[in-house]
């Protein structure tokens, strides 16, 4: 029960610190170890052609040895032969035992020189293989690259429409909450006009409402009089339509 409720906590602050991270460093950070592991990958692979490049001089050091050594000991041998045919005991020992001493150094000479280009074959493989090694992993950096340039951009993207997401949502809430809605405003008026319209009739229905009427009917007789009168007075004539009183 303990290690579940332990393995619970450590994924559960895994899952937290991963949404606390921030995308944009966490592209850099991949970037920059990709970065940092080519050029370790670059400093072993210089290693491994660097120790060809020592086993090639080595191997030319070494043929030069042997070289050597295989004509100092044919020269032992001529010599000896001379000596032996000038009956000259003593430097027929000599020179062949000469000969005997630089067969001894050209046989070593030839074990080292097999032993290097044995060496050498393997340091070709090694040094094909790094070089082949540096080239993919220089490819994935450049890939690794562009998709860190394609997410930027669309990390850029997200932001730019989190920005106006939180601008919309800002003006709907303002509109919301601050100013009243076209709909609230029309019922207001309608009310209004409704209640402007009942006062109306019902003071219509009133004996108080006849009377107005009946003022208004008559203030309107009197200012037809009135007008038919100041016509008479200019001796204009009467508007088509008018009937004389």
């Amino acid at each position: 029960m303990f290690k579940r409720i332990v393995g619970y906590l450590k994924t559960l602050f895994r899952v937290k610190a991963e949404g606390a991270m921030n995308p944009e460093i966490e592209i850099e950070q991949a970037i920059g170890e990709a970065r940092k592991q080519d050029q370790a990958l670059r400093n072993q692979a210089a290693k491994v052609i660097a120790h060809r490049t020592k086993l090639e001089s080595r191997i030319e050091n070494a043929a030069d040895d042997v070289g050597e050594a295989h004509e100092m000991a044919k020269q032992a041998l001529l010599r000896a032969e001379t000596a032996n045919g000038e009956g000259n005991a003593a430097e027929v020992e000599r020179w062949t035992n000469a000969a005997s001493s630089l067969a001894m150094k050209l046989q070593a000479a030839e074990n080292n020189l097999d032993s290097l280009k044995e060496q050498y074959e393997i340091a070709m493989q090694q040094a094909d293989e790094a070089k082949s090694a540096v080239q993919q992993n220089a490819m994935r950096v450049e890939e690794l690259a562009a998709k860190r340039l394609e997410l930027l951009g669309q990390l850029e993207q997200a932001k730019m429409q989190e920005t106006v997401n939180s601008a919309v949502a800002t003006m709907s809430e303002s509109l919301e909450t601050d100013s009243p809605s076209l709909a609230s405003v029309e019922a207001k008026i309608e009310d209004r006009l409704t209640s402007a319209k009942a006062s109306a009739e019902l003071r219509a229905a009133t004996p108080e409402g006849a009377e107005t009427e009946l003022r208004e009917a008559v203030s309107l007789a009197r200012a037809d009089d009135k007008l038919a009168e100041l016509r008479a007075e200019l001796g204009l004539d009467t508007p088509s339509g008018e009937i004389e009183a």
